[in-house]
């Protein structure tokens, strides 16, 4: 029998380490006072967590660490065990390697087994492309229960012996917009009391004959022997032109397919690219009521994990009736991403 609302009954999240502050990057880095107020006012973003620990170029914690965390995290605030889960969906574009999958020794260490387990490869439409399948496969009628993760092992791309007086400003940029993290949901397809439907998942491809916003080689910057070969390149200019119009483009196609109006967003989880990205971004999506969630100035970008943690936030204040509106662009190869949650 085929189940017709699919609900969220928790999210969890995990960050490595202490903050790094752009103080922090500049004395790393050598960098001069002008440089952190570039990155104040350019990018906004002033903080972020790093698996990599800069002053040995060692790996602290892997991807399959922070998502084992975040994912008991989430586990437990839905009252679930391991038992109770049915299939796990990890969305990242940061995997620990090629195999075996971090979506298994994820599911391995929370002692999940005889469940389906799919790992997507995604940048930032990740988080929802796991949260769609997810949400299909309970709504089939096959399964009760769905564990979504999604996570980003960003700073496997940091060099820190790199001169970053010397980097082209598309790989400069990187070293302060993003940062590693985790995040987890419960997926359900039998209504629990306070746990917010899923009304809408929106997943699509628009980058035909568009050149890429970001290009990401396969093994990071810490693994490359070719060190003359950028492993990541970022075409800002790009992405500030198109993320905001096509932000608006999402938000005005899920508030069309659901006959909601702007008015009736209660809480809007847009976009988190940086500070200032972000800000540009609410601002041309005009939906003034709604209150925002947005974490990317003190974490930074953490890809797939952030839709988790802006969910961790908007599902503890959520009450009856209220709606949520996701957003969020895949740049690489421009993916449209969003949904639509409310409390029932």
């Amino acid at each position: 029998m085929e189940a017709s609302e699919i609900h969220i009954l928790s999210a969890g999240t995990a960050l490595p380490g202490d903050p790094l502050d752009n103080a922090d990057l500049a004395r790393h880095f050598g960098m001069d006072p002008i440089w952190e107020q570039w990155v104040d006012a350019f990018v906004g973003t002033r903080a972020r967590h790093l698996s990599v620990d800069l002053s040995t170029g060692k790996l602290r914690s892997t991807l399959a660490d922070l998502a084992t965390r975040a994912a008991a995290r989430a586990l437990e605030s839905a009252g679930v065990g391991a038992g109770d889960i049915d299939l796990v969906v990890l969305g990242t574009a940061t995997p620990d390697q090629l195999m075996p999958a971090t979506v298994n020794i994820v599911a391995d260490r929370l002692g999940i087994d005889g469940v389906p387990t799919y790992q997507l490869q995604s940048g930032c439409a990740g988080a929802f492309q796991a949260l769609d399948v997810g949400r299909q496969m309970l709504r089939s009628g096959g399964h009760r229960r769905a564990l979504v993760i999604g996570g980003e092992l960003c700073s496997r791309h940091y060099d820190p012996r790199v001169d970053l007086a010397k980097l082209d400003p598309a790989e400069l940029v990187n070293f302060v917009l993003f940062g590693d993290g985790a995040g987890a949901a419960v997926l359900s397809a039998e209504p629990v009391a306070g746990a917010p439907v899923i009304r809408r998942v929106l997943n699509r491809l628009t980058g035909l004959n568009r050149a890429p916003g970001q290009i990401v080689e396969w093994t990071g910057a810490l693994d490359r022997a070719d060190a003359d070969r950028a492993h990541i390149k970022e075409d800002y200019k790009a992405i500030e032109e198109s993320v905001p119009v096509m932000s608006r483009e999402i938000a005005d196609e899920l508030l069309g397919e659901l006959g909601w109006t702007a008015a009736e967003v209660d809480y809007l989880l847009p976009p988190q690219l940086s500070g200032r990205m972000t800000q540009r971004i609410v601002e041309g999506l005009d939906i003034p009521l709604a209150e925002e969630i947005t974490l990317v100035d003190t974490i930074a970008n953490t890809g797939n994990a952030m839709p988790f943690f802006q969910l961790e936030q908007a599902l503890v204040q959520l009450a009856l009736g209220d709606r949520v509106l996701g957003i969020s662009v895949e740049s690489s190869k421009w993916i449209k991403a969003g949904f639509a949650l409310e409390a029932v």
